[in-house]
C-alpha cells in the first residue's frame, strides 16, 4: 500500500478485525499497526486506529507497537480487547508492548505521539505457568508525548497498566481492577498502575490524574526507579486518584519530588501511602509532597515512610481509622538506613487509628511536627475476647457474636483466630467484627472457606501504651510546635500525647506551644529522658 493511500484514521473493521469475541484479531491488528507505523515513518504524520464496538480477541501473541500509531475505541464496555493464551502457556500476551529487552527500546528508539483511549482490556484469559511480570494489559517502555485516557483494565495476570519511562505524558481516567491476580503478593509488578522511572534522566514530565485502582495484587499506583545508578527523576504528579483494597495504595519507590494531591487511599491492606526500599533497586523516594489527601481505614498503616534520605512533607491530610499507625517512620532491610532529614508533618488530622497516631521507629534528623491535630488514637483498646456456640455467626467478611459487648472499634487492627485460620479486623460494633479480605480483590476474609456458625474464635489482648506521638528511635533537633494531641473519647484510649520510649534518643530541638492535655493517662511519658532543647508553653 502506498503511503499516499494510508488514511490518517483507519477503521479496524475495514482492515480485517472481526470483533466477535471468538476470532483471533491479533494478526490483523498487528498488520494494521505495522502499515500505519510504516506510513508514519515515511511522512511523519501520526495515524489512528479506530476500533468500533465489539470484543476483539488478541491470542497467544502481543501486538508490537509502532511510533505515531494511536488506538481509540468506542468507549469502555463498548470496545473490549480480550487477552488470552490457550496455545502459548508461557507467553505473557499484553495487548501492546514495546520494551528494552524484547524490542531494543531506549531513548534513541522510542515511541512517540500516541493516544490510547476509550476501550477496555480484559486480561482474565491469560494464565502463565508461573508468575510472569510481562503479563500486563499494556506494557510499553520509552514513550514520549502520549495520552492514555478513559481505559478500563481488569483481571490481568500481572500489572494492568505497566508502562515505563513516560516523558511529556498524561495518564488520566483509568479504572484498573483486580490486576496482578497471579502475583503471590510479594513479587515484582502485580499492580494496577505501575510506572518504571529514571530512563529519561533527572526529569520525567508525567501526570497521573483521576485514576481509580482497586483490588490489585500489590500497589494501586506505584513509581519505581529501574536502575540503582540512575538519578531519581523529578516532574511526576499524581492528582485526584482513588486507590482501594490493594496491598499498598500509592507508593514512591525512587522518585524525587513526587507530588501527590487530592487523592483517596482507603482500605489498602498494608499501607495507604508507602515510601520504602521495596522496589527492584531498593531505592526509596525523597523530596515528595503529599497534600490534601484522605488516608483512611487501611488495614495496617495510613502512611509508611522509610529508606529515604529525606526530605518528605505531609500537609493538610486526613489520616484516620487505620488499623495500626496513622504515620509510621521505619526502615526495611536492604535500603537506606541513614537518618531521614527534614521530614515534615504539618496541619494533618491524625485520628482514630488503632495504635499510635505517629510512630517513629527509625532515626530522624531535624523533623518538624507542626499544627497537627492528633486525636482519639489507640482505638485498639478492647481486652482479649473469645466465644463459641450459639449466637456466633460467620459471613464472608464478618464475625458476629450476639453475646458480646465490645467497645466500638476496640478490636481495630487485631487478628481474630478461628481454628487454623485468621483474619484482620477493620472495625467493630458491640457485637460484629468487620474483616479485611484475605487478599486484595478477594470476596472473603477466609481463604479456606467461611467457618461454620458456632466455631470458636479468639481475639488477643490490646497492646499498651498507645500514644499520639511515640518516639522509639534517635531523633535529633526536632521541632514540635502548635500541635493539639488529646483524646476526646469516652473512654480515652490515647494514653499519652508524647511517649519517648527506652529505645529513643531525643537530642535538642524545641517542643513549644502544644496542647498535650486530656489524654487517657498523662500528657507525657519519658522512659528515656530527652537531652537538651527547649520545652515551654505546653498545656497539660
Amino acid at each position: 500500500m502506498s503511503v499516499l493511500t494510508v488514511p490518517l484514521t483507519a477503521d479496524a473493521r475495514a482492515y480485517g478485525l472481526v470483533g466477535d469475541g471468538s476470532a483471533d484479531d491479533g494478526p490483523a491488528l498487528q498488520q494494521l499497526v505495522d502499515t500505519l507505523g510504516d506510513a508514519v515513518a515515511a511522512d511523519g504524520r501520526p495515524r489512528t486506529v479506530y476500533v468500533p464496538a465489539g470484543r476483539y480477541v488478541v491470542q497467544d501473541r502481543a501486538v508490537v507497537w509502532r511510533s505515531g500509531v494511536s488506538l481509540v475505541g468506542a468507549g469502555r464496555g463498548a470496545t473490549c480487547f480480550v487477552l488470552r493464551n490457550p496455545g502459548a502457556p508461557t507467553a505473557p500476551v499484553p495487548l501492546a508492548w514495546f520494551t528494552a529487552a524484547q524490542h531494543g527500546a531506549g531513548p534513541g528508539n522510542h515511541l512517540a505521539d500516541l493516544t490510547f483511549a476509550h476501550f477496555e482490556i480484559d486480561g482474565s484469559g491469560v494464565r502463565t505457568e508461573g508468575y510472569e511480570v510481562l503479563a500486563k494489559g499494556l506494557g510499553m517502555q520509552y514513550v514520549r508525548r502520549a495520552r492514555f485516557s478513559d481505559l478500563y483494565i481488569h483481571d490481568t495476570a500481572a500489572t494492568g497498566f505497566g508502562c515505563d519511562f513516560l516523558q511529556d505524558t498524561v495518564v488520566e481516567g483509568l479504572l484498573v481492577e483486580r490486576c496482578g491476580r497471579q502475583d503471590p503478593g510479594e513479587g515484582w509488578g502485580g499492580a494496577g498502575i505501575g510506572i518504571g522511572i529514571g530512563g529519561w534522566g533527572p526529569v520525567e514530565r508525567l501526570a497521573v490524574t483521576d485514576c481509580t485502582a482497586t483490588g490489585n495484587g500489590t500497589n494501586g499506583i506505584f513509581f519505581e526507579l529501574q536502575q540503582e545508578e540512575w538519578t531519581p527523576p523529578r516532574g511526576i504528579r499524581v492528582t485526584a486518584c482513588h486507590t482501594e483494597d490493594n496491598r499498598y495504595g500509592i507508593s514512591d519507590w525512587g522518585a524525587d519530588g513526587l507530588l501527590v494531591t487530592g487523592c483517596v487511599m482507603v482500605g489498602n491492606h498494608v499501607a495507604g501511602f508507602d515510601v520504602s526500599a521495596q522496589g527492584t533497586t531498593s531505592v526509596g523516594g525523597r523530596g515528595g509532597i503529599v497534600t490534601g489527601c484522605v488516608v483512611d481505614g487501611n488495614v495496617q498503616d495510613g502512611v509508611a515512610l522509610g529508606n529515604t534520605p529525606g526530605p518528605y512533607a505531609f500537609r493538610g491530610n486526613r489520616i484516620s481509622g487505620n488499623g495500626r499507625y496513622g504515620y509510621w517512620q521505619h526502615n526495611l532491610a536492604g535500603g537506606d538506613q541513614e537518618p531521614a532529614t527534614d521530614i515534615v508533618l504539618e496541619s494533618n488530622e491524625i485520628r482514630g487509628n488503632g495504635l499510635d497516631g505517629v510512630r517513629v521507629d527509625a532515626a530522624l534528623r531535624e523533623p518538624a511536627f507542626l499544627g497537627n491535630r492528633v486525636r482519639d488514637n489507640g482505638r485498639r483498646a478492647a481486652p482479649a475476647a473469645s466465644g463459641a456456640g450459639a449466637g456466633v455467626r460467620y459471613g464472608p467478611l464478618s464475625l458476629t457474636d450476639d453475646g458480646a459487648d465490645w467497645p466500638p472499634d476496640g478490636h481495630l487492627g487485631k487478628r481474630v483466630a478461628v481454628g487454623d485460620t485468621a483474619a484482620l479486623v477493620t472495625g467493630n460494633t458491640a457485637t460484629e467484627l468487620t474483616l479485611a479480605p484475605a487478599r486484595p480483590g478477594a470476596p472473603t476474609a477466609w481463604p479456606d472457606g467461611t467457618p461454620a456458625d458456632g466455631s470458636a474464635y479468639a481475639l488477643p489482648e490490646a497492646p499498651a501504651p498507645r500514644a499520639g506521638l511515640t518516639v522509639a528511635a534517635p531523633v535529633a533537633h526536632p521541632c514540635v510546635h502548635g500541635n493539639r494531641v488529646r483524646d476526646d473519647g469516652h473512654p480515652r484510649t490515647q494514653a499519652h500525647a508524647l511517649w519517648i520510649t527506652e529505645d529513643a534518643v531525643w537530642a535538642g530541638g524545641r517542643v513549644c506551644g502544644n496542647d498535650f492535655g486530656g489524654n487517657g493517662s498523662s500528657a507525657t511519658r519519658f522512659d528515656a529522658a530527652p537531652a537538651g532543647g527547649r520545652w515551654r508553653d505546653n498545656d497539660g
